[in-house]
């Protein structure tokens, strides 16, 4: 047993934890979880816990249904919304086939293999995501969301409820050992953007699930409803979770060169290359809900065409502006990813179609100064900016296509992200909305 196990095996004892709920994914990013008592926790270890894995959105077929859960004792954390008894605690798992090979379909093993892929070329990859999302009043049946308040961004609202609610959640996420690094009001009304410090990426998509858990049930304990759909008001701006990035190798930022145009070093002109180029193909799974199309082309800084800029907030890609001799904060932002997307998933094929780029020495085009939404189509085809799908079946013909997607999900979640997104097309499409019969009812 290694040192991880025993200090978690120990905690448990001493802080008197009488649930450990076992955490993983489907494909989707849903999380899932299983409680065990104390006197399991080391069988956990040894063994992995089973479980149904059919039973679960894309992690394997019927007839070899039976799946392994092992926690990875270094995610151990209290759970904090449990009161003043500390009663439950937390660790991410990994899943494997029962004759303990790792799962293809668990999205956390894909994530692993994509890194595993970047420390092979001498990389490791850090994330720093920025997360909005909505604050309602409790959902009424058949009736509209309503925001907790009408401010905008960065506003001060006196007593506010979004005030109260960041306090509580940030506190809370920061017991569990994730820290953030700003938070404020958004643009929308009820809207709200937290954004935690930079990690590597597997530590992160841990995070990103955990902050979605804090979040929900802080909401909850406060009477309010917290939702990270990507576009839930007509008339109020999408939800994102813009996405700094960068590789470094060991200590040193890989992607700072110390007088380069925009400090930027050529691995990171080539990481940015591969992005752009691959970003269509990658959208169904940074953006892979029908909803999250009405935000891409909804406006409100939302990016719809692919190119880049240096502190440009309406190209896909941005170079944000670091303090100098900060050198090691050099970074690229990616805009288009949604506060919806499975973390573990989207930050494997980013990071796929960067290292793309640095292993075929792509050249990146030359950035986009004008605001790429006031330019006309035709301006923009003559710039060559490329558009996003414009919709999820645009994004899932695109994705089929993709050679990258396909060997960075492996076949069996790139299978079912196929069938699942195509089956959700199909049954939104059927939908008679509010719109359609208001429109065309009284008058055909």
């Amino acid at each position: 047993m290694d040192k991880q196990q025993e200090y978690v095996l120990r905690s448990v004892e001493e802080r008197d934890i009488r649930f450990i709920r076992l955490w993983f994914t489907d494909v989707l990013g849903i999380l899932k979880s299983v409680a065990i008592a104390p006197a399991e926790l080391e069988n956990a270890f040894d063994e992995g816990i089973g479980f149904d894995g059919s039973a679960v959105e894309g992690l394997t077929r019927v007839y070899e249904a039976d799946m392994l859960a092992k926690p990875d004792p270094s995610t151990f954390q209290i759970l904090p919304w449990r009161g003043e008894r500390q009663g439950a605690a937390r660790m991410f798992c990994d899943i494997y086939t029962p004759d303990g090979e790792p799962a293809l379909s668990d999205p956390r093993q894909v994530l692993k293999r994509t890194l595993d892929k970047a420390s092979k070329l001498g990389f490791s990859f850090y994330t720093h995501p920025e997360i909005e999302f909505y604050l309602f009043k409790p959902l009424e049946e058949g009736k509209l969301p309503k925001p907790i308040d009408q401010a905008g961004y960065f506003d001060n609202v006196p007593r506010g409820t979004a005030h109260e609610f960041r306090r509580t959640a940030i506190t809370m996420l920061e017991n569990m050992g994730i820290s953030v690094e700003f938070s404020h009001h958004e643009a929308g009304p009820g809207q709200n953007e937290i954004d935690l410090r930079y990690a590597d990426a597997l530590q992160m998509a841990d995070n990103i699930m955990t902050f979605r858990m804090v979040v929900k049930e802080v909401a909850l304990e406060q009477g309010l409803f917290a939702s990270f759909m990507p576009k839930p008001l007509a008339t109020g701006p999408g939800s994102g979770m813009h996405t700094h990035m960068s590789l470094f190798e060991g200590d040193r930022n890989a992607f700072f060169e110390a007088g380069a145009p925009h400090q930027l070093s050529p691995v990171a002109r080539q990481f940015m290359a591969g992005i752009l180029k691959h970003a269509p193909e990658i959208t169904a799974i940074t953006n892979q809900y029908v909803n999250s199309y009405k935000r891409l082309w909804g406006g409100a800084e939302a990016p719809s065409y692919v190119c880049w800029g240096s502190n440009n907030r309406s190209a896909l890609v941005r170079i944000p502006t670091h303090k100098p001799g900060k050198g090691q904060s050099t970074r690229v932002e990616y805009r288009a990813m949604d506060s919806a997307a499975n973390p573990y998933l989207s930050f494997a094929v980013m990071l796929a179609a960067g290292l793309k780029g640095i292993e075929d020495g792509l050249v990146l085009p030359d950035g986009a100064e004008d605001d790429v939404w006031e330019l006309s189509n035709s301006e923009r085809r003559a710039m060559g900016y490329e558009p996003l799908p414009a919709s999820l079946s645009d994004a899932v013909d695109i994705m089929e296509r993709s050679e990258l997607v396909a060997e960075t999900l492996g076949e069996r979640v790139f299978d079912f992200v196929l069938r699942n997104k195509r089956a959700e097309w199909d049954a939104y499409r059927a939908q008679v909305t509010p719109y359609e019969l208001e429109q065309y009812l009284p008058v055909l």
